[in-house]
């Protein structure tokens, strides 16, 4: 369903944009479709119903691997440029995320625009979920910020196209757990490159966004013996995983000031930045947060001539696709942990193509997902 009024407000809101990416003409005639032109999305979805207050975004980035699976984010955009920039950029992610990894998924996300805490209902995530079931299967969802198990089983009473259910649906339930281990595996790989081995004992690392998976990842830091700063948005939070687990809390005026070795972005994207990375004292950046770097060429280079090394979140962070793969198949949590487990070996092995053809790491991950994405196709276009 196409809302008009969303289409009037992006050719507004385009008048207020600096556009550097494409030319103006071509974006004051079609916003969207120019915007999914830059990375070739295949289809978006424009979603909204008076009746429930819902208005969300689906995009689908690739389904030349297979169907497009990605999480549903819930989130208080400033406009609706803003939600599109974002799903369009997670659904890219899923896409790489989902070949690096080796599994039978294309790329797809959603964002339902409005917070989380007034809109959230049952109303409107069943009608959510009737948009997800008029794609057929193209895109499957799942949860994401803001987003459970719950709400899941919820959508899934209007389309079988939904992972992430509780267990006792048959599901994965909390994917958190094989999330945080696949990131844990990949900043032991990224220790073994900078520092010749992957022991992470007496390492400082500052955890960004203790939700689930930030949480079980300052849990498997510290049973290792690493000293671990935390910051978050909830101060209930805070005082929680700093009692159990012995973690200092850092204010958001201070963390990026800190004598580090390793900094995990946990929260939402673009924390690796121009302001960000002139106060960074830290050899990794590795984290669970999805589009780490503001801008993926400028920030993905400039890490680089700083001195850090960068592990790309979308290999990072794939135990939760990895986790939900499973769940499709019918779920069995020993597979799923194993498949994580190889994060560590992904990681590894890009590292060693950056240097070997001189390129950045984030390059490096793009490559890795687009020959394989390549791969496939050639093999659909002779069948």
């Amino acid at each position: 369903m196409w809302d008009w009024a969303i289409w009037a407000n992006f050719t507004a809101l385009l008048k207020h944009m600096e556009v550097t990416t494409l030319a103006g003409s071509d974006l004051a005639k079609n916003p969207v479709i120019a915007q999914m032109g830059l990375h070739n999305h295949e289809q978006v979805v424009f979603c909204n119903d008076n009746a429930t207050g819902l208005k969300a975004i689906i995009a689908i980035h690739n389904t030349i691997l297979g169907p497009a699976l990605g999480g549903t984010r819930m989130w208080h955009y400033n406009n609706e440029m803003e939600a599109l920039n974002d799903v369009l950029r997670l659904s890219r992610g899923m896409t790489y995320k989902s070949s690096v990894a080796g599994l039978n998924l294309g790329g797809g996300k959603a964002v339902i625009i409005g917070d989380a805490k007034k809109i959230k209902n049952e109303a409107l995530l069943r009608r959510f979920g009737k948009f997800v079931n008029s794609l057929g299967g193209k895109y499957i969802t799942a949860e994401d910020v803001a987003m459970t198990s719950r709400d899941m089983e919820i959508i899934r009473m209007e389309t079988d196209h939904v992972s992430g259910l509780p267990e006792n649906m048959g599901g994965s339930g909390d994917p958190s757990p094989v999330t945080a281990f696949g990131v844990y595996v990949s900043m032991k790989a990224s220790a073994r490159e900078v520092w010749g081995n992957d022991g992470l004992n007496g390492k400082k690392v500052l955890v960004q966004g203790i939700g689930h998976v930030g949480e079980v990842l300052v849990k498997h830091l510290t049973e290792e013996g690493a000293k671990v700063y935390i910051n978050d948005i909830s101060e209930e939070r805070l005082k929680a995983v700093a009692a159990a687990y012995k973690a200092e809390v850092v204010s958001a005026d201070k963390m990026f000031d800190l004598d580090i070795d390793v900094y995990a972005p946990c929260a939402l994207g673009a924390t690796v930045n121009d302001d960000t990375l002139s106060r960074l004292k830290c050899k990794i950046i590795c984290g669970a947060a999805n589009n780490q770097l503001a801008d993926e060429k400028l920030h993905g280079e400039a890490v680089g001539r700083q001195g850090i090394l960068y592990a790309p979140d979308f290999v990072v962070n794939a135990g939760g696709i990895i986790n939900v793969f499973y769940e499709l198949e019918g779920y069995n949590r020993s597979r799923a942990m194993a498949h994580a487990e190889k994060i560590y070996d992904t990681t590894w092995n890009l590292f060693q193509l950056a240097k070997k053809e001189g390129i950045p790491t984030y390059m490096a991950a793009n490559r890795l997902g687009e020959q394989r994405l390549e791969a496939i196709a050639r093999i659909n276009a002779v069948l």
